[in-house]
């Protein structure tokens, strides 16, 4: 219920200030009071009001040209029938109006056990005691009319104080009881909401929404108000949406309506109520339906004869090969770089590449040795009597190991230098 002064940078005389101030009570209730000694108030000050019986303490909301405004729209009256202000509210005023507030939460508790003493039926909502503690009025929502009179002589009893017995509806309770809504924020009716519309079913059906209770209903037990807000361009688009009172005719069977999309106008029909739904557009659906208003039939909702099945598959065809011709020109080549590296590494040198294995004295095979191994190994130097220098070192053909009694095989690697070859006889002995 707050309001955005949007005129308050406008520097106006204080003569020629509007003199009425709008001021805001509990559960978002606003009235209006006149200024008369022109106090310089401020939005958010505590200030003292008149009422009918004593006085109240209200804050206010709003003051200027925007409270001209709207007293015109809530068509009240700028007449001596408003009252004034008397000042703006002290310590001592607002620690009384507190001590009243404090018996508003136990009185409810109690009146709402006299009422179930008493039979009525009637739900009494909130309680608002006055600043001066003199009055106190209970607000109630019922179905039917309710005889409270022996009630309002057990409460003044009770809380010996003046009792007034004001009805709301269910949508004014929600809004002084506030709370969070479906759509995660703050209720309307709490915040900016003043003036409370009707609202049908025939609302929900426009927008073609599910006719269930759980979902259309808001915290106050009735239809949410915000099934007005998009009601009138519902209204406007649907227009253009041609109205199928019966099912379809066509070749394969009756064409029943399931679902309706007013923005884009489209319409779903099941044929012989299979669960396999086709859309057309609302104007092939005008056209269907002049047809059947002759008595006349189509072949099915795409087409009215056989014939043009092949002009339509023709049509496929060629949009498919355009789009195929379109995506090809799209594609990337592939890069060049990501296939050589696929490729093995060869070198041109065969003492860095070519892994052999050595075969120890005794049988064992070594383990290749690894490319970085070959990569960091020191070329071979020229040999002192060859001519060329450039030339690698040519490997002396291999010694023939003696023949063993006991290994028939030749080795392949002559014996180490280090290593004497007598006993190297005597242990293959």
């Amino acid at each position: 219920m707050n309001s955005f002064d949007w005129l308050s940078h406008m520097g106006i005389p204080e003569i020629d200030k509007f003199d009425i101030v709008e001021v805001k009570f509990k559960g978002g209730r606003k009235d209006y009071f006149r200024n008369v000694d022109r106090i310089a108030l401020h939005t958010g000050d505590p200030v003292v009001v008149a009422s009918q019986s004593g006085h109240h303490i209200g804050y206010v909301s709003l003051q200027g040209e925007l409270v001209r405004l709207q007293m015109q729209k809530r068509k009240i009256r700028d007449n001596d029938d408003i009252l004034k202000i008397y000042r703006i509210a002290g310590e001592r005023d607002l620690e009384k109006w507190e001590e009243a507030k404090n018996r508003e939460l136990p009185s409810l508790y109690r009146s709402r056990q006299i009422i179930q003493e008493l039979g009525l039926k009637m739900k009494l909502s909130d309680i608002e005691y006055q600043a001066d503690n003199s009055k106190a009025t209970f607000y109630y929502s019922a179905d039917d009319r309710v005889d409270f009179r022996e009630l309002i002589r057990h409460l003044a009893g009770e809380f010996h104080i003046r009792v007034e017995m004001k009805q709301i509806s269910l949508r004014q309770e929600a809004g002084r009881l506030g709370g969070i809504g479906v759509c995660g924020r703050e209720l309307c009716c709490s915040t900016w909401l003043v003036d409370f519309k009707n609202v049908s079913t025939s609302a929900a059906r426009y927008q073609n929404l599910s006719l269930n209770p759980g979902k259309l209903s808001g915290q106050c037990g009735r239809l949410k108000c915000c099934l007005n807000y998009e009601l009138d361009t519902y209204l406007e688009a649907i227009k253009d949406i041609p109205k199928v009172e019966k099912p379809l005719i066509t070749e394969a069977g009756p064409a029943k309506l399931q679902k309706t999309d007013i923005f884009r106008k489209l319409m779903w029909f099941s044929v012989n109520n299979d669960n396999d739904w086709q859309s057309i557009t609302c104007e092939r659906v005008s056209e269907i339906l002049e047809i059947n208003a002759k008595g006349g039939k189509v072949f099915n909702l795409q087409v009215n004869n056989a014939d043009e099945i092949e002009d339509l598959a023709a049509k496929s065809t060629l949009e498919l090969e355009a789009l195929d011709r379109k995506f090809a020109k799209k594609r990337k080549p592939r890069n060049k770089n990501n296939a050589r590296n696929r490729k093995p590494n060869t070198a041109k040198n065969p003492n860095e590449d070519a892994a052999v294995l050595k075969t120890s004295p005794q049988g064992e095979t070594e383990k290749p040795q690894s490319k970085r191994r070959n990569k960091n190994r020191r070329k071979p130097k020229p040999a002192q009597n060859s001519p060329q220098t450039n030339k690698p070192q040519q490997e002396k053909p291999a010694a023939q190991a003696p023949k063993a009694s006991g290994n028939k095989s030749k080795r392949k690697f002559p014996p180490r230098r280090n290593q004497d070859s007598n006993n190297n006889n005597s242990s293959n002995d």
